[in-house]
């Protein structure tokens, strides 16, 4: 973008402010317009992130109108849509394409729209970050949807040993095992229930927990004090089954470390000014933000 747009700062948006939209079905548990919005303030750039609540039947419609407003600098998909956004997009990345699942999108040049998938890049990242081993481990993967095939993937290419599968929808993790097997990499098996006994990581990857009267994913009293316990969900981002899992003794990791690690590669993709994109260099710069005596 020009640079009076990036200079241009104030706490109002104006004419030339820039926007980056998130769209998702529910979309009040996303974090990405606080937490992006914020961070655009405190960079100095003139951009906001914005929510867009879209069933998956307007799905088609609202992306063509986001597509067509000229100050859209980019997309997020987040539940249900990162499948159906696929279709979306005319160029896609190696890792989209493999996992067939997009959450993010970016128009180029010449009018047309591309598409990646960091979903299990981050969320393996966010394992990493936090000392928790993938290698020559067992996975308990429940949800084979966009976030859960894409979280599968990069399981697999950290070099996971064992990778069990469930979804409700028993079709749906077949062609999840048939994806990773075709590459080769750990034994996978679908399950026909979510049983986490025995198994060194348990995953949820479905949106079972964003809401109070969800019922939780798997049987929590089958969990073993060993197992690791993580979710994808970012709020609340002490689920239910986090909770839970952490009352057997189990250690627990959040959805929002998928989140965090992923930052960079947004930053990449939408081609944001050169900057620490980090995301141990962004909470320097909120907590200098938010700090007595800070830039606000």
């Amino acid at each position: 973008m020009t640079s009076h747009v990036e200079s241009s700062r104030g706490d109002a948006p104006n004419g030339v402010t820039r926007l980056l939209a998130i769209i998702g079905d529910p979309i009040a548990q996303v974090r990405a317009p606080a937490f992006w919005s914020a961070v655009f303030r405190a960079r100095g750039m003139n951009r906001l992130c914005i929510p867009v609540h879209a069933a998956p039947a307007d799905l088609p419609r609202v992306l063509g109108g986001l597509k067509a407003m000229h100050n859209v600098d980019g997309i997020i998909a987040t539940v249900p849509h990162k499948v159906a956004a696929l279709r979306h997009v005319d160029h896609l990345s190696p890792a989209a394409t493999r996992i067939g699942a997009t959450n993010v999108l970016r128009p180029e040049a010449d009018g047309t729209w591309s598409g990646d998938m960091f979903d299990g890049i981050g969320f393996v990242a966010g394992l990493a970050a936090n000392g928790i081993a993938v290698d020559a481990r067992s996975v308990l993967l429940v949800g084979a949807g966009g976030a859960g095939t894409a979280v599968a993937v990069a399981l697999a290419d950290a070099g996971a040993r064992e990778i069990t599968v469930f979804d409700a929808d028993p079709e749906r993790a077949l062609r999840l095992r048939d994806k990773l097997t075709a590459h080769g990499g750990p034994d996978v098996h679908c399950a026909a229930a979510p049983d986490p006994a025995g198994v060194d990581l348990v995953i949820n990857a479905t949106p079972l927990g964003m809401r109070s009267t969800d019922s939780l994913p798997l049987p929590v009293d089958h969990l073993r004090p060993e197992t690791v316990v993580a979710d994808v969900i970012m709020k609340p981002m002490r689920t239910p089954l986090l909770e839970a899992a952490a009352r057997r003794g189990c250690r627990t990791h959040t959805g929002v470390h998928m989140m965090d690690h992923q930052t960079p590669l947004f930053a990449e993709f939408f081609r944001f000014p050169a900057h620490d994109w980090s995301i141990a260099a962004i909470r320097r710069l909120l907590d200098k933000e938010q700090s007595p005596g800070g830039c606000r």
